[in-house]
């Protein structure tokens, strides 16, 4: 076989060539060192994680069509208020990739400690900060159920409206706008729920957690009992039986219960006064729905004028 042989200068040129052609089919591979879209996407995404159900639909409303933000739900739709809840490994997790944890407080998230100390770096938003709040029934320990009041609903979209822009000022005026449309339809619900349960002339209720005394206060209803103060926990024969006094001698004519617990000690006590048992709904569980809090709201309305007409 021939062998060819090439002058310094005829050589350099090959070498020139070659290189250039390297550089080129580098330059035409859309795999070096380019990020994907998504990888691009998933860079710029914010998550935001809330608490419980409340503060999910809450943060549903704020965070409608705003781009790049995830929002998750802690502890799922069905879960309901978090009395003496206990993160599971998968809670952790879900946190550990969080941005903003977005939490109602007062008392509510009794796993809160625990959170703060494992994730230093977490932004914490407080849906109830600054606000005022009651105390429950002969403790000093403030009720958390600032939600279930439409008033206290509003100030809460607007604290959590609030420090969302504050932590994400690329996105504030679509927090904003977002909240601003949402509290509308607050509004109005409030509205139209003084204009039918201001006119009605009984005002006494019972109810079976201790969910209902900002809700009580804003449409000025009377709370003559709360038979369990914990949920799902039973009360004691003496209890029921005091409880049975307390309904006969306020003529309350209804016992409201919560769509989330067993209501048998509501049928004894309906039995032995009379009073009818009605569900009122706190809004703890429900669908994965924007508009869930303003149905539920309509629903407890029909069954407040029903039971109270």
């Amino acid at each position: 076989m021939r062998q060819l042989s090439f002058s310094s200068s005829t050589k350099n040129c090959l070498a020139l060539l070659l290189l250039t052609a390297f550089v080129f089919i580098s330059g035409c591979n859309t795999n070096v060192s380019q990020p994907s879209a998504s990888d691009s996407r998933a860079e710029n995404n914010l998550t935001i994680v809330t608490s419980f159900y409340p503060m999910y639909i809450m943060a549903k409303n704020i965070t409608a069509d705003v781009s790049g933000v995830e929002l998750i739900n802690l502890t799922g739709p069905q879960t309901g208020c978090l009395h003496d809840y206990q993160l599971t490994p998968e809670n952790v997790k879900t946190l550990q990739k969080a941005d903003i944890f977005i939490v109602n407080g007062a008392g509510s998230e009794s796993f809160m400690d625990k959170v703060t100390a494992q994730q230093k770096q977490l932004k914490i938003i407080t849906a109830t900060k600054g606000m005022k709040l009651i105390n429950n029934t002969g403790q000093t320990d403030p009720n958390p159920h600032v939600w279930v009041s439409i008033a206290g609903a509003i100030q809460e979209v607007k604290n959590i409206s609030k420090h969302l822009s504050e932590l994400d000022p690329a996105h504030a005026q679509q927090y904003e706008k977002n909240s601003a449309a949402y509290i509308t339809k607050l509004e109005n619900l409030r509205k139209e729920m003084h204009a039918e349960l201001d006119k009605l002339p009984q005002r006494n209720i019972v109810s079976f957690h201790e969910a209902f005394p900002y809700f009580a206060e804003e449409f000025n209803l009377n709370i003559v009992a709360v038979v369990e103060r914990e949920p799902g926990s039973e009360p004691s024969a003496r209890e029921i039986a005091e409880t049975i006094e307390i309904v006969k001698a306020a003529k309350a004519p209804a016992l409201f219960v919560e769509p989330q617990y067993p209501s048998g000690s509501a049928k004894v006590i309906a039995k032995e006064t009379g009073a009818r048992v009605y569900v009122l709904d706190p809004a703890v569980t429900g669908p994965d729905d924007p508009n869930a809090y303003l149905n539920i709201m309509k629903n407890n309305l029909t069954a407040l004028k029903e039971a109270l007409r």
